[in-house]
């Protein structure tokens, strides 16, 4: 049914659909969820802990039998600036004192963890079927590791350049990362300019083109239509994140839900003020009044430790100013499991196709 099987053949699944890891968003049950409806079931590891990775691959291994990705970021921690870090908090000042907060208050520096020794150690000790990375590569005898554990490797591209580059490497497979995706972009390498690269259904024919390895689609992929189209395309299988952000199963806020069923997409920009990366969110009163993308945002992940208190404040009273909103340019709203999504992506996709 499907025109080309080659990323189920390669992950040993029943559907050519990616579970997006979104880091923060959710954990087991999605995964669990979205798996046993056929697609790649996906656990983020960039914010967790070692001990709360292991904690949440044995609840996934407890409720299925299914392969599994891990996701982990690449990116190089930057090294500290306190001149560029003193002139952000200087920036957020007027918000803090509009709050009642202490300016000069310390912050809890963001957590986001790069893959290193540790964590390939955790990977060769739990064998996931799949190992995916954001931020290129790591290492390459971390990657060798990766791959000699039996791991598929695969890794986000933002454009061909670096599809070219992770196929060089070793890649198992690649990720096209439309510029519409919600979330961080997958930038890594040098000298790109985030808001002109290309949405997916210009990246995806290109990078299809340009490599021999399977495609992954990513980026606005919301229903059965994008799926076909991306298969019309040259993808071997799409990823889909910002669809199952509506799932029961998904862990977003409360208020981060409200703002995703409020629109189908068209307010959302990419923005560094979060993190201190590009990534594509909702609008809000953050990114309108500092960026959206800020030259005094500190580098990734920084920006966000000085954001935090004002995001606890302003989220205790109801407001989604100082949230990051994280979503793709496509969305519509719906009460589906991911269990349910899953299907019904497939169904569609499926009725599409065969109507060639």
């Amino acid at each position: 049914m499907w025109p080309d099987r080659r990323i189920q053949e390669l992950f040993g699944i029943a559907l050519p659909i990616v579970q997006a890891p979104m880091a923060g968003a959710h954990a087991a049950a999605l995964a669990i969820a979205a798996a046993r409806a056929g697609a790649l079931g996906s656990l983020p590891c960039a914010m967790l802990s070692p001990a709360q990775a292991r904690e949440q691959v044995a609840q996934y291994r407890a409720a299925t039998d299914a392969p599994l990705n891990l996701n982990f970021f690449c990116h190089r921690p930057a090294a500290p600036d306190p001149a560029r870090e003193a002139a952000w908090r200087e920036r957020l000042r007027p918000y803090y004192l509009e709050f009642g907060l202490d300016p000069g208050a310390a912050s809890a520096a963001a957590s986001r963890a790069p893959f290193d020794e540790a964590w390939c150690a955790l990977v060769e000790a739990l064998r996931p079927q799949v190992v995916s990375f954001h931020f290129g590569l790591p290492a390459p005898d971390l990657l060798a590791r990766v791959r000699a554990s039996g791991a598929r490797a695969v890794a986000s591209a933002t454009t061909v350049a670096e599809a070219v580059w992770l196929e060089q490497r070793g890649c198992d497979a690649i990720i096209a990362q439309g510029n519409e995706a919600g979330g961080h972009r997958g930038v890594f390498l040098d000298g790109q300019d985030v808001s002109a690269q290309a949405g997916l259904f210009a990246l995806l024919p290109r990078v299809a083109d340009a490599v021999k390895l399977p495609v992954i689609a990513a980026g606005g992929i919301f229903d059965g239509r994008g799926i076909a189209a991306a298969f019309a395309l040259g993808a071997a299988a799409v990823q889909v994140g910002t669809a199952y952000l509506f799932c029961p199963e998904a862990t977003v806020a409360p208020l981060h839900r409200r703002a995703l069923a409020a629109g189908e997409g068209d307010d959302t920009a990419l923005t560094n003020v979060f993190s201190g990366r590009p990534a594509r969110s909702i609008v809000n009163r953050t990114m309108r009044e500092l960026g959206p993308l800020s030259p005094l945002a500190p580098a990734f992940p920084g920006a966000g430790a000085a954001l935090a208190p004002l995001r606890a404040h302003a989220e205790a009273a109801g407001d989604d100013g100082f949230m990051s909103l994280w979503s793709g340019q496509a969305r519509r709203a719906h009460a589906l499991g991911a269990f349910e999504l899953t299907r019904e992506l497939a169904r569609q996709a499926q009725d599409l196709l065969e109507r060639g």
